[in-house]
């Protein structure tokens, strides 16, 4: 079942087999928190075209009324993918924040410095074999990809050299009930807040090419290379999203929670 914690009580009829209030707390719950808390719901999310990573602070009513979308029909789908979902994934707002790290270290990040490069290679090989015909819209795409490729290294380095560490200090520190060292950069969130705009930066730059490729649609003569990396870029963007929501919607605020917690303890 979706986990149920506010209370709402819009008017209208709700959908026949749900509970009252599990319906009307859904309405106002951040599309974040409704992916965090249940991972089966990721999947309606994305195909509704609702973002729940970058734009996870939006509540459910506000991104269904954006898309179009009746939200009670959306919780209605939410409530039985819920339902549905054959096993219980593993509870990220509980895990310790270290093991938390861990799997965005070795699930994310060891995805990105293997599948950047290879992207790369792709599109420089498909721009040489398809420039004369394809040149403006491949070279665009290759700027814009770049772009994110760079970001994402510095972006990278950041979080392994600077966030993490200071994190799992602050984990151990409160673990042996003492305050945590003073980090460099003062508070959490300023790193934090560094991390969540460059999330931003790169949702952006996937939307932009998706623009570009026009939902990456291979055109009748794309060869295989061609047709791999539209595979890998759409790839790329599956993982970021999830690897942002992880992030965005349950490492920074724990973080910023276990630090607040000890700054009035």
């Amino acid at each position: 079942m979706l986990k149920s914690t506010e209370a709402y009580a819009p008017p209208g009829v709700l959908p026949s087999g749900l509970s009252t209030e599990v319906t009307m707390s859904l309405i106002t719950k951040p599309v974040g928190q409704i992916a965090a808390e249940t991972p089966a719901a990721i999947p309606i999310l994305e195909g509704l075209g609702i973002d729940y990573c970058c734009g996870g602070d939006q509540p459910l009513d506000r991104a269904c009324a954006a898309r179009g979308l009746a939200v009670e029909e959306v919780v209605a789908r939410l409530e039985a993918a819920a339902s549905s979902s054959p096993s219980s994934p593993k509870d990220w707002f509980r895990a310790p924040l270290g093991e938390l790290i861990d799997h965005i270290l070795e699930q994310h990040h060891e995805y990105l410095r293997a599948e950047l490069p290879a992207l790369e290679n792709r599109l420089t090989r498909t721009l040489e074999a398809h420039g004369e015909k394809h040149g403006e819209m491949l070279r665009e795409l290759e700027q814009v990809y770049r772009g994110l490729q760079d970001e994402l290294y510095a972006h990278l380095h950041k979080e392994e050299m600077i966030l993490f560490p200071a994190v799992r200090l602050m984990e151990q520190a409160a673990a042996q009930g003492r305050p945590a060292p003073p980090a460099p950069f003062g508070s959490v969130n300023n790193p934090i807040r560094v991390m969540r705009f460059e999330h931003d930066n790169a949702a952006h730059a996937l939307a932009r090419m998706r623009e570009i490729t026009n939902n990456y649609t291979l055109p009748p003569d794309a060869c295989a290379t061609w047709q791999a990396l539209y595979a890998g870029l759409r790839q790329l963007e599956a993982d970021l999203k999830q690897h942002i929501h992880l992030e965005n919607n349950i490492l920074f605020p724990r973080a910023a929670a276990l630090e607040a917690s000890g700054i009035e303890s």
